[in-house]
């Protein structure tokens, strides 16, 4: 995607032979790149979310394995590399998805071929995601232009946290069909959720639809049901950090609440993943481990204050605990479609095994 003019990818290798990355931390106040040198380094930005988004964990745990092999590619390094990407964040299943595609493609190799593979392999997981990306807008496209023509004036999208080219290398899962329905000429708007605690909403997906000219509105998470009764939604599509054989969707807490609100109203809801945020191995949502991240994050906000520095204040009294479950589970009831890179399917292990017949089916 294009900020003020110049395009960007997530993440990208550089001359120096650093793994460069948008350091998602900083925005919406501050564009700042960092340098990843060391599998330290890259494990630091996925448990630190300076990058994010289950697409992006993966991309980046993959430039991980890499750093890892040009250090020392002898077996126990890599593995020892691989536990410690794996222990960063749970619940996106992208992660251990990139891992063990690295871990298939270098153990077949001499140490000494590794490194140059590790690197090649990463740079073709990040090439393949911003196609699969693509792919997704296009079939989403489809899904938007019908609603469109239903919808008359102004098509309304609601989104939850952010799945846009911020979570991905590039394009997005749920935002690049808004990108491109938007460059067709198809007149959306679309209410932004903040998404707290963390405000990915309001802090990264307000950003890059303003950095693209897409009409926004930045809305209290818990305005979404009110504006779907007044007939103000016409849909809503999310992301997804891992989506079961049987199409239930795991995405950022808050997302279920969405799901009920736009089953009461008849709204669609959709959810947008490639394959790699699809597992096979699960049936039930249950089953997929939630992340609990640091109080901190619920009860102190980050912003900028009347003065222009990046400040942090706390928002609840000092004796008060907090609970920060990251993510929460939609039933696939409640899903109208998954749009894939491959199509739109039921939210059904039939819907999915249609898309992905050379997939394996889940485990009764």
């Amino acid at each position: 995607m294009r900020i003020s003019g110049t395009h960007y990818r997530t993440i990208w290798s550089t001359d120096s032979g650093a793994v460069r990355v948008i350091d998602q931390s900083r925005l919406p106040f501050e564009l700042v790149t960092l340098d990843l040198e060391t599998v330290a380094d890259a494990a630091h930005a996925i448990r630190t979310m300076v990058v994010r988004g289950a697409p992006l964990i993966g991309a980046t745990a993959a430039y991980g394995i890499a750093l890892a092999a040009r250090a020392d590619p002898c077996d126990s390094h890599l593995a020892e590399a691989a536990r410690t990407l794996q222990a960063t964040r749970p619940t996106a299943v992208n992660l251990a998805w990139a891992l063990r595609r690295m871990h298939n493609v270098l153990a077949e190799l001499e140490p000494h071929r590794r490194a140059d593979a590790a690197w090649h392999e990463a740079a073709a997981i990040c090439d393949a995601d911003v196609e699969q990306c693509r792919s997704i807008g296009r079939h989403g496209l489809d899904v938007m232009r019908a609603l469109a023509a239903k919808a008359g004036a102004r098509l309304n999208i609601l989104t939850h946290c952010n799945a846009g080219w911020l979570a991905c290398v590039d394009w997005g899962t749920a935002l690049a069909p808004v990108y491109m329905a938007h460059d067709a000429g198809i007149p959306v708007h679309v209410w932004v959720d903040e998404t707290r605690p963390r405000n990915q909403g309001a802090a990264l997906t307000a950003f890059e639809l303003g950095a693209h000219g897409v009409p926004h509105t930045v809305v209290a998470d818990n305005l979404g049901g009110h504006l779907m009764q007044r007939g103000q939604v016409d849909m809503v599509i999310v992301g997804s950090d891992r989506t079961t054989a049987a199409g239930e969707v795991c995405n950022k807490v808050g997302t279920y609440l969405k799901a009920l609100a736009a089953h009461d109203n008849g709204v669609p809801f959709y959810a947008a993943l490639p394959l790699s945020t699809i597992d096979w191995s699960l049936e039930a949502g249950e089953a997929i481990p939630i992340e609990e991240r640091s109080p901190q994050e619920v009860t102190h906000i980050t912003g900028r204050s009347a003065a222009g520095r990046i400040e942090t204040v706390r928002l609840v009294p000092e004796s008060s605990p907090a609970l920060n479950l990251a993510f929460d589970v939609t039933p696939a009831r409640l899903v109208t479609g998954l749009i894939t890179e491959r199509g739109v399917c039921a939210a059904s292990r039939a819907g999915l095994q249609r898309l992905y017949p050379d997939q394996p089916a889940a485990v009764e």
